[in-house]
């Protein structure tokens, strides 16, 4: 798969920010149906392989900050091993509340390494 090139918007405030995709493991590392946390510039992400599509949330989960990577996956719905929050890995919305949500990041994947987007200021 061709690498997409990095989204461009322009911020409130009138700063032009971008989304920088950084390769944070193969896709033979991560089997279907598992979750990794992912350390990357200083924020704590879980990245899922379901079915073989890659799906990358933050790990801590918004009510209590119970470990996401840890949780359990059901028709693309991730629940946490806390006290069974709920989120969708596309939107990161709660399905019983869509005001509450986790963020997502963009995942691409190019010559079999998975790559996660951060956005950046340009």
């Amino acid at each position: 798969m061709d690498a997409v090139p990095a989204a461009a918007a322009v911020a409130k405030g009138g700063r032009d920010r971008g989304t920088e995709f950084i390769a944070v493991a193969r896709t033979t590392d991560l089997d279907p149906g598992r979750a990794r946390v992912i350390h990357l510039r200083g924020i704590e992400i879980a990245l899922f392989n379901i079915d073989g599509a890659f799906y990358a949330v933050d790990n801590l989960c918004p009510h209590e900050g119970g470990p996401l990577a840890a949780g359990t996956v059901r028709e693309k719905v991730l629940t946490c091993p806390w006290h069974r929050w709920q989120f969708h890995l596309e939107t990161g919305r709660s399905p019983m509340n869509p005001a509450v949500e986790v963020r997502t990041y963009p995942v691409q994947i190019e010559d079999e390494q998975i790559k996660i987007g951060l956005v950046i200021d340009l």
